[in-house]
C-alpha cells in the first residue's frame, strides 16, 4: 500500500495533528476511484474527531466529491491512534461510491 504521513502543528500552545488517508471506493459502473487527503487538524484530546473532505481521482470520465467526519480515536499499544472513516460520494454520472478506511496513525510528541 502506501506510507501515511503525518504533520504536527501548533495553535495557541495545543498540540494539533491531522491524519493522511486512502482508500477505493465500492465498484460501480465497472470502476471505482481513490479517496485520499489530508484530514483537519484536531486537539489531541480523548475521543475527538477529524473532519475531511475532496475529490476522488478522475475515472471513467468522471469525478466524485466527499466529505466526512472519522470515527473517534483507537489506540494502540504503542500510544498512537487511528481513525476510521466512511461514507458515500456525492452523485455524479448517473451513480454514487461508498468507501470505508482508516486513517494513518499521529506520532506522540
Amino acid at each position: 500500500m502506501h506510507d501515511h504521513d503525518i504533520e504536527h502543528i501548533r495553535w495557541n500552545n495545543r498540540q494539533l495533528h491531522v491524519h493522511s488517508y486512502e482508500t477505493q471506493t465500492s465498484v460501480n459502473f465497472g470502476h471505482s476511484h481513490t479517496v485520499e487527503g489530508v484530514t483537519n487538524a484536531a486537539n489531541n484530546t480523548m475521543g475527538h474527531v477529524h473532519s475531511y473532505e475532496g475529490t476522488t481521482t478522475f475515472d471513467d470520465g468522471h469525478v466524485h466529491q466527499f466529505s466526512g467526519t472519522t470515527g473517534p480515536p483507537v489506540y494502540t499499544g504503542d500510544g498512537t491512534h487511528y481513525h476510521m472513516f466512511s461514507g458515500t460520494t456525492t452523485f455524479n454520472d448517473g451513480h454514487t461510491h461508498q468507501y470505508s478506511g482508516t486513517t494513518g496513525k499521529n506520532v506522540m510528541p
